[in-house]
């Protein structure tokens, strides 16, 4: 499946007008707090193009603010590329490391880590940033967000351990891969890039939730689709085609057929909720301003399914799988002291 597959997304996102000033400073600070250790690692990253990816899922963010969440972006994707490491005490320390990030959020601000790593020490100063001026409502559902995603990563990491990571059915892997992908948190980051906060009974309203789902869903199948190259030559089973395949007994086309045609799905009916919020907002009697911090959320959603979307056609993390050896895991060691 290649990375060039495309979709029709009916948004108009922009991109940050401080992505090259933020770009500079996050990457400087990547190599200042050791998140990247050798010139190899450094060159790796950079050609992932990470800040252009923060600048189109948070366009409106100020410059200050940009760097904070190009700094934040980061982590996540360090952490994730450490868990492919061959070495048997790996499981044990990725999941230390896991829950001191899980951690960090519901600590007193300032706090040290107690588990000690470039990461960790990284996302204790972006946590105080990032969490600066929001409410207490948001930090604790941003903490939960990013809480699932990680305990997830924790749960793939130990069925590899057990050698039953290939497993999982189509309807587990679905549900699976909503927690793995990590985008409510990542749209709980939209309302700190620009000051807001959804009003809390509508995010806990039915309609809301099942948007943030589907969101989830059709992003990381989308992901799955433009990773799947790299995924299948490093052994990979965690991506909806390799499941497809597997679960459905379909050919490797077939089983790319469907994945596009199940992220569509997903969409159409993203979409179809989208049209039924000023109906929720009206059942729920928002006034002005609660109906215009509404409208900023699904804002937040919508640049995160076209800027994610947008920045994995032309990732150097997806492209520079089809040459050469497949790579597992990071270049450099990220979970040492």
């Amino acid at each position: 499946m290649p990375q060039d597959v495309t979709f029709d997304l009916p948004f108009d996102t922009p991109v940050s007008d401080h992505l090259e000033y933020a770009r500079a400073r996050h990457l400087r600070w990547i190599w200042d707090m050791g998140l990247v250790r050798s010139q190899a690692g450094f060159e790796e990253y950079r050609s992932w193009d990470l800040p252009q990816a923060a600048a189109r899922t948070y366009p409106h963010a100020s410059a200050a603010d940009m760097v904070v969440l190009m700094n934040w972006f980061s982590l996540a994707f360090l952490f994730d590329d450490q868990f492919d490491a061959s070495r048997p005490d790996r499981a044990d320390r990725i999941l230390d490391v896991a829950r001191e990030l899980i951690v960090t959020p519901l600590r007193p601000a300032g706090s040290r880590p107690r588990v000690v790593c470039p990461i960790t020490v990284a996302w204790a100063q972006v946590w105080d940033h990032l969490s600066d001026g929001m409410s207490l409502t948001w930090r604790t559902r941003f903490a939960a967000s990013w809480g699932r995603f990680l305990v997830a990563h924790c749960e793939e990491v130990d069925l590899a351990a057990r050698g039953i990571a290939g497993t999982l059915d189509l309807d587990e892997y679905t549900e699976f891969r909503r927690r793995t992908v990590g985008i409510h948190h990542s749209i709980d980051a939209g309302e700190r890039s620009r000051g807001f906060e959804v009003p809390a009974q509508v995010q806990a309203h039915p309609l809301m939730e099942r948007m943030r789902d589907l969101a989830a869903d059709t992003i990381g199948f989308m992901n799955d689709i433009h990773s799947f190259e790299r995924e299948r030559r490093r052994g990979d089973g965690h991506n909806l085609i390799a499941v497809l395949h597997r679960d459905r007994a379909l050919p490797w086309e077939a089983a790319a057929e469907e994945a596009y045609r199940m992220t569509n799905a997903r969409l159409t009916e993203y979409l179809d909720l989208e049209s039924q919020v000023p109906q929720m907002c009206d059942e729920l009697t928002l006034n002005e301003d609660e109906r215009h911090r509404v409208q900023q959320g699904v804002e937040a959603i919508q640049h995160w399914i076209n800027g994610n979307y947008e920045w994995a056609l032309v990732s150097g993390r997806y492209t520079a799988a089809k040459e050469g050896p497949a790579v597992k895991g990071s270049v450099d060691d990220l979970l040492a002291v």
